[in-house]
């Protein structure tokens, strides 16, 4: 599929039924193709189970009819907390069809979390794996928590504790719950945060269709003339996540696609080894997957993708070189938050630059403005990526905060809080958070550029570059280097990193004061958390 952007811009048009949900989008499949493969899932265990269309919608259904009955009512918080899981469609389907608001939460947060966003948007119910149980049962009592629902687990005697099995089995396929449409409020997704407390992100129905009509086809590279039965679909984000909403229900489930599920940890040979096995023809991965993937011998694996896909943060030059090299395809990045779609995407048939972003999707309006005006900034200015507050493609607003929908939304633009320039083309580079920025004797430096340039030296596996107090030139860039297997740390090291860099960027770029670590303070969900180390800066340097 090859694409002109000018022109996919100018034709597109939004046309949002009022009555689009994504769980009467499981309807219509199961009505049209009930036999297809929906989803098929395989664990580290060599657990394999399939769910086909059908499976889906019944499986929903006799889930909501079991939510209803406990005394779920449309409206409410629903809470979940389980790892990558055959019957995770059922639940999250199940609950929406049910008219309830989903929050998910991902297993690499603490009780503490929970118990967070329990509270801050009065949840009522929570579906909790048995092997995560532990970190519900100590902060129930702390929480409007009434129901517990454990997936996996064995049957209780409890009125506040039960299992997916006995709230769903024996209930009817057919349920006739709440009117729903795609103005209907559907999740509650917090954002990890490199500051503050976690914000609840309010959306409706309504994303699920926007995914369809942005990532699925100007990302993922799916529309209507894709053969799905010759496609499968991976993205190995975790339930958790917005992205797991990005890809697998935004993408996978509205499309009406099969899609591939693995629970089990990232290991680069395994991962590659179920590329080739399974027959995946489309991956969504993370740059950290795509870098390790790049150590690996690539050409032992005999891959049918078609495309590969980047998100979370910029992916750099050497995993896209090395993957083109091998596979003959190029990994796409897309931009996005848990905000909004994807806003800037390497679209099918662009010519990828290195370290671009892409170009703005249709039908969002994404730009770059200045910094405190909402002003366009010129080609080669770094500005603030923002989407005009009327955009049907941002969230509506964050749940029952309105001091920050005020913040936030009260302008004619949302700002992302994310900087990026635009070439001639029209192509955005990521030039890091707006409190990331450095400035360096009035010199404006982006960190990506230069964390980008560090980790395509072969001594260097990770890097996080950030300002640091200096008396002449008020700020200097700072690197914090996590070491490749092999290389040691020392002043002869710096030197030539140094040197290097100079060679690599603009000289007013280079990392003045190196310094090699172990690890970098990380998020959650795996983000560079660079206020620690800038705060580290300040303690050091004040």
């Amino acid at each position: 599929m090859s694409m002109d952007h000018d022109t996919i811009v100018e034709e597109f048009e939004w046309d949002i039924p009022e009555s689009y949900t994504v769980t009467s989008t499981i309807d219509d499949h199961a009505e049209a193709f009930g036999n297809r493969v929906a989803v098929r899932f395989l664990d580290e265990d060599d657990r394999r189970e399939e769910r086909t269309y059908a499976d889906l919608r019944d499986d929903m259904n006799r889930f909501a009819k079991g939510l209803e009955e406990l005394g779920v009512e449309r409206g409410d918080r629903v809470m979940h907390l389980f790892p990558r899981h055959p019957d995770a469609f059922a639940i999250q389907l199940g609950a929406l069809t049910a008219g309830a608001l989903l929050v998910p939460c991902s297993s690499m947060l603490r009780a503490k979390d929970i118990e967070f966003r329990a509270n801050d948007c009065n949840a009522t119910t929570i579906v909790v794996h048995e092997s995560l149980t532990d970190m519900v049962e100590p902060i129930v009592d702390e929480t409007p928590l009434e129901r517990i629902i454990v997936l996996d687990g064995d049957d209780v005697d409890d009125e506040q504790w039960s299992t997916f099995q006995s709230v769903a089995d024996g209930q009817s396929t057919e349920y006739d719950g709440p009117e729903l449409g795609a103005e209907d409020p559907m999740s509650i997704n917090y954002t990890s945060g490199t500051t503050g407390q976690p914000k609840p992100v309010l959306h409706k129905h309504r994303w699920m269709y926007c995914f369809n009509r942005v990532n699925a086809p100007y990302w993922w590279g799916v529309d209507e003339d894709t053969d799905l039965e010759d496609e499968l679909l991976w993205a190995t984000t975790g339930t958790g996540w917005a992205k797991w909403f990005w890809s697998p229900v935004g993408v996978g489930l509205t499309t009406g696609a099969t899609q591939l599920i693995y629970d089990g940890e990232f290991e680069p040979e395994t991962f590659l080894e179920i590329l080739e096995d399974e027959g995946v023809t489309k991956l969504c991965a993370v740059p950290t997957q795509y870098r390790m993937f790049a150590n690996a011998d690539l050409e032992r694996y005999d891959v049918q993708l078609n495309d590969t896909l980047s998100a979370g943060e910029p992916l750099n030059r050497e995993p896209i070189e090395r993957i083109q090299d091998a596979w003959g395809v190029t990994p796409r990045d897309g931009y996005g938050q848990t905000e909004t779609v994807a806003l800037v995407t390497n679209y099918p048939g662009i010519d990828v630059k290195p370290g671009s972003m892409g170009k703005p999707t249709p039908g969002v309006g994404a730009t770059i403005i200045e910094m405190n005006e909402e002003e366009e900034v010129e080609p080669g200015e770094i500005g603030e990526i923002a989407v005009p507050v009327d955009s049907p493609a941002i969230f509506d607003g964050y749940y029952e905060k309105p001091e920050l929908d005020e913040q936030k939304l009260s302008g004619d633009y949302y700002r992302t809080g994310d900087l990026a320039s635009r070439d001639e083309d029209g192509y955005f580079f990521f030039e890091g958070r707006a409190d990331d920025i450095i400035i360096s004797s009035g010199y404006r430096i982006g960190p990506f550029e230069v964390e980008d340039a560090l980790v395509s030296h072969d001594a260097v596996a990770e890097a996080a570059a950030v300002d640091s107090p200096h008396e002449e030139r008020g700020s200097i860039v700072k690197a914090y280097i996590v070491l490749a297997e092999g290389y040691e740390a020392g002043d002869d090291l710096k030197d030539e990193l140094q040197e290097f860099m100079k060679n690599e960027t603009a000289p007013y770029k280079y990392p003045r004061r190196i310094e090699f670590v172990e690890e970098l303070p990380k998020t959650s969900s795996g983000k560079i958390r660079r206020i620690e180390l800038r705060e580290q800066e300040q303690e050091k340097h004040s």
